[in-house]
């Protein structure tokens, strides 16, 4: 019976937020009500509620990605912060793509977020948020300033990437070679807060490094 309730849970999860996705996409984050998502999706207000918290939650609901601070706070002994992250994000970026279906709703919701101001700020708070858990996980070995200044720069490295990756979806890039693209971005990504600046030369490594 557990499992039954919890696949039950699901699914309403998912009729709420394919109601959403579908009535923002059409009429814009902004001109849509709570009411009429509720309506659409067959659903109480307080339902609604219960699943999502804000409006922003029906879009945003896993945008900030990984959790940074718990991945490098689970480290294996004798990894730097910066191995984990980029063997989390290695595996990640190697993968591959979603089944289509999901592809087609995260590309969605990208777009509904990038059209609307109050979601690209709401996003914005998430990454914030993410950025200083990963600067206070970091703080006891490297000092407050320079963990915030480590946080700092590989926040904007997977920001970036993020972007990237939905730039060539949203270009019409097929799921596949915007994932080869990415697993290549990552390794580069890495390879700078790894090296520094000053150990590039042309968007690669420098020999020596």
């Amino acid at each position: 019976m557990a499992g039954l309730r919890e696949r039950k849970k699901e699914q309403t999860r998912r009729r709420i937020a394919e109601a959403a996705l579908e009535l923002f996409a059409r009429r814009g984050f902004e001109a849509v009500t709570v009411n009429e998502i509720a309506e659409a999706a067959e659903v109480a207000k307080a339902t609604l509620f219960s699943y999502f918290p804000t409006k922003e939650a029906l879009v945003l609901d896993g945008v900030a990605g990984d959790d940074l601070a718990a991945i490098v706070a689970a480290r294996p002994p004798g990894a730097t912060f910066l191995q984990a992250l980029r063997a989390h994000f290695r595996a990640l970026a190697a993968a591959g793509p979603m089944p289509a279906e999901a592809m087609t709703a995260l590309v969605g919701r990208v777009r509904v977020i990038q059209q609307s101001p109050a979601l690209r700020g709401a996003a914005n708070e998430l990454f914030y948020r993410q950025r200083v858990a990963l600067a206070e996980e970091l703080a006891a070995e490297h000092g407050g300033t320079a963990a915030a200044l480590m946080a700092a720069q590989v926040a904007a490295c997977l920001l970036t990437l993020q972007e990237s990756y939905f730039k060539h979806l949203l270009e019409g890039a097929t799921p596949a070679h915007a994932g080869q693209a990415l697993v290549q971005d990552v390794e580069l990504a890495f390879d700078l807060l790894e090296n520094g600046l000053a150990g590039t030369r042309d968007g690669k490594p420098k020999k020596g490094h």
